[in-house]
């Protein structure tokens, strides 16, 4: 059975840059085509729900002038003679707005699954997506089709802990989903409420950060003190900017905060979490299980 590749290594292997020889591939897969624009519709596995109206315009005009640069990716399902639409939903809407009659198309035999995967990355690559449409879109690779966390990271080109946290948004209460659908509150806020334990609390807590505007530090120092964590003595002087980059590095491998205490005959290392299942996510991490 051939191996399939990780489809985070990005559209650009989806796509190839010359036609594959007639004989090894399927004419459908020998080179864009130009399909009737009537012809596409909707991607039901698109993870994105909301597109931003800024710029297309733009891209609209673009197209006038120099048409569809990257063809769009398609499915073809002969019973109906239509084309599911896999990853290029902007162009297509901007395209409309163009007035053209036909797009230039690649047919790519896709699942569900694989359509799933595929207008996933794009959006991901191209930061298209909301907080919530990604953990939605994660959720569903993991629940509907049994992708794990570590798989899923692989095909996205992500760290497991960066999934697992982000999945976790879906846990939070319709209201403090809708605050951070509608950008009132940031992602590193909606993580941060997520080590308080109830959904009350959560929602009573984001109402503080509203009133007083509690940036993401302060936010989760709010939260400390209410689960009863006393403050960390502060620092006599600033860290050393090597140290602050070993942080960074941490923080970004392990997806959560950490903090380095070093001295002059060694030191700590701190690692906060603010939940038992990120507990168990970070040692899993560190331990290579």
């Amino acid at each position: 059975m051939a191996h399939k590749p990780g489809l985070g290594k990005g559209l650009n292997a989806l796509i190839p840059s010359t036609p594959p020889p007639a004989s090894d591939s399927p004419a459908s897969e020998a080179g864009p085509l130009q399909v009737p624009i009537h012809k596409i519709v909707p991607n039901p596995r698109q993870p994105r729900h909301t597109i931003q109206q800024e710029g297309l315009q733009e891209l609209a005009t673009s197209i006038r002038e120099h048409g569809i640069i990257q063809p769009l990716i398609v499915t073809h399902e002969p019973q109906t003679d239509q084309y599911i639409l896999i990853a290029g939903e902007r162009r297509l809407n901007a395209a409309k707005l163009a007035g053209l009659d036909n797009v230039p198309v690649v047919e790519r035999r896709a699942t569900e699954q694989e359509r799933l995967e595929i207008a996933l990355i794009e959006n991901v690559q191209r930061a298209d997506l909301t907080p919530l449409e990604t953990a939605q879109a994660y959720h569903e690779l993991n629940n509907e089709f049994h992708l794990s966390h570590e798989v899923i990271a692989t095909r996205v080109g992500k760290s497991r802990v960066s999934i697992t946290n982000t999945i976790r948004l879906l846990k939070l209460p319709e209201t403090v989903r809708q605050a951070l659908a509608e950008e009132k509150i940031s992602e590193g806020h909606a993580r941060a409420l997520l080590g308080l334990a109830s959904a009350q609390a959560q929602a009573a807590t984001m109402e503080t950060i509203l009133k007083q505007g509690l940036s993401v530090r302060q936010t989760e120092q709010l939260v400390r003190k209410l689960n009863g964590i006393k403050p960390s003595p502060k620092p006599t002087q600033a860290a050393a900017p090597e140290i602050t980059a070993i942080e960074e590095r941490l923080r970004d491998r392990l997806g959560t905060k950490v903090n380095v205490r070093h001295g002059k005959k060694g030191g700590s290392v701190i690692i906060h979490y603010y939940s038992n299942e990120e507990l168990e996510t970070i040692v899993s991490q560190i331990s290579g299980e």
